[in-house]
């Protein structure tokens, strides 16, 4: 069974910087396009950004801000974020890009307060 692990999150002052790792176990991260997608209390979860073999894309309230990037040798994908605002606040999760994803992992709580 395929499992995920984000970590890297955690409480952060407004224009710092975190880096979100994922970890996947029972698949393999080379063969798929990879997301990081986030979740804020009472909203839906939203794509933040994508790596594919065509390149990224980021969510335009992150675009500048925020990196995806990927190492296949360690089955990893990872999310840069930088000059963090408080409405980047949210937990944060790694999988598939597009429709038939893994099952979800925990996620990882990021926080961004003075």
């Amino acid at each position: 069974q395929v499992q995920v692990v984000e970590s890297g999150g955690g409480l952060v002052q407004p224009g710092g910087s975190l880096r979100l790792s994922c970890t996947v176990s029972g698949s393999v991260v080379q063969f798929y396009g990879m997301a990081w997608y986030r979740q804020a209390q009472g909203n839906q979860r939203e794509l933040v950004a994508r790596i594919t073999s065509a390149g990224t894309n980021y969510a335009d309230s992150v675009e500048g801000r925020f990196s995806i990037s990927r190492d296949n040798a360690k089955n990893a994908a990872y999310l840069q974020m930088n000059d963090l605002k408080p409405e980047d606040t949210a937990v944060y999760f790694c999988n598939k890009d597009g429709r038939y994803r893994w099952p979800w992992g925990p996620g990882t709580q990021v926080t961004v307060s003075s």
